[in-house]
């Protein structure tokens, strides 16, 4: 099966509820999308907006607060929401990948697995029962004890990395904010039935491989892998989890690369018309994020340094045809869009639609736009 670019783009889109946009809540969205990163939670915000046919910019913060979304650390060691019913397979495969079992972790970190372990008992045990607590009082209570008491400039580090490993067990994810603070919680507790026990890696890899590939295929397990843990599982097992998937995977070619998609899709690839139009998308978006920034068939080399920045930011992006043809940026009341150099122009009547919906999914009353 050969395929074009622009093919696999158009089929992405549709997946992805940008074209055409959905009468549907941000669970549902978050749920197609294999996951929403909420490292920044405006940009959640809007990831979810920009695909509904009205955006609505208080959907996540609807759906967070009434259960059928989790916070929670997951892919690529960043925070994502998730519907915790959908969860656990996950968190299981970042479990699977033990990031704190390796030399170059225990040493930047101070903590032995022995210790993440101790920790993880400990954490149960103080979340159990429904408790909600800040960082500073879940620390407080874990150094009180002098198993943690070394650890404690690391366990109240915003950066979180020796919680993270709590996370992938299903030990911890966040509550709901207090004030400007952030809390943890038990996802047991926190969603009851909704949340379901965290399945063995095995297990859990054909549902994941499967949800990804549902929105970002056609992909190699390279690609999958760099989405799901930066490159950082067994490639033995990698391989092996997308043999063991047999006939429900089919090979692609896209102009010259080697990808797999899920068999039920192949003919919707196949039979879909190549992209057209412009879609105006936020700052950590997920038709990005997906197959990652370093994928030359959606963002060129040579204008990767615009998208993606210094300290890990990743800027709101033009997408015309398919491809990434620009950033943008909101500079008071207006929409300034900074094309790539070799694009050409731009076609501005779109341009202002898109902003129309970037300023409801923003909150804003309106947005003029200025092409540089």
């Amino acid at each position: 099966m050969k395929v074009s670019w622009r093919q696999v783009a158009a089929w992405r889109m549709r997946r992805q509820y940008l074209d055409p946009r959905a009468e549907l809540g941000a669970s549902e969205i978050v749920s197609r999308l294999a996951g929403v990163q909420a490292q920044v939670w405006s940009s959640a915000e809007t990831a979810v907006a920009l695909r509904q046919s009205t955006p609505d910019k208080d959907s996540v913060n609807r759906d967070v607060a009434d259960g059928t979304l989790m916070k929670t650390w997951a892919m690529r060691q960043t925070l994502h929401l998730l519907p915790p019913g959908e969860a656990g397979p996950y968190l299981s495969l970042m479990a699977s990948a033990g990031s704190w079992l390796k030399p170059s972790w225990q040493r930047a970190s101070g903590v032995s697995p022995e210790q993440i372990d101790a920790l993880t008992d400990e954490v149960g045990a103080i979340l159990d029962g429904g408790a909600v607590l800040t960082r500073d009082e879940m620390v407080t209570k874990l150094v009180a004890d002098k198993r943690f008491a070394s650890m404690e400039e690391r366990l109240r580090s915003g950066w979180g990395s020796v919680l993270k490993p709590l996370a992938w067990r299903g030990v911890l994810c966040h509550g709901p904010n207090r004030g400007n603070k952030i809390t943890f919680t038990s996802p047991a507790s926190q969603f009851g039935a909704a949340w379901q026990k965290i399945p063995d890696a095995d297990e859990a890899a054909p549902v994941v491989i499967s949800a990804y590939l549902g929105a970002y295929g056609p992909a190699s397990p390279d690609v999958f892998d760099r989405w799901l843990t930066l490159n950082s599982t067994s490639k033995p097992r990698l391989r092996r989890w997308f043999a063991d998937m047999g006939d429900r995977l089919t090979e692609v070619d896209v102009e010259g690369r080697k990808t797999v998609m899920l068999t039920e899709h192949a003919d919707e690839l196949a039979d879909i018309a190549p992209c057209t139009g412009v879609r105006l998308l936020g700052g950590f978006d997920q038709y990005l994020l997906g197959p990652g920034t370093k994928d030359e068939a959606l963002l060129p080399a040579e204008h990767r340094s615009a998208v993606s920045r210094a300290a890990g930011w990743i800027s709101p992006i033009v997408v015309l045809n398919g491809s990434t043809a620009g950033v943008w940026e909101i500079d008071g009341t207006e929409l300034v869009v900074t094309p790539f150099p070799d694009i050409g122009r731009l076609p501005q009547k779109d341009i202002e639609k898109e902003a129309a919906r970037v300023a409801r999914a923003s909150g804003l009353s309106s947005l003029s736009v200025r092409i540089k």
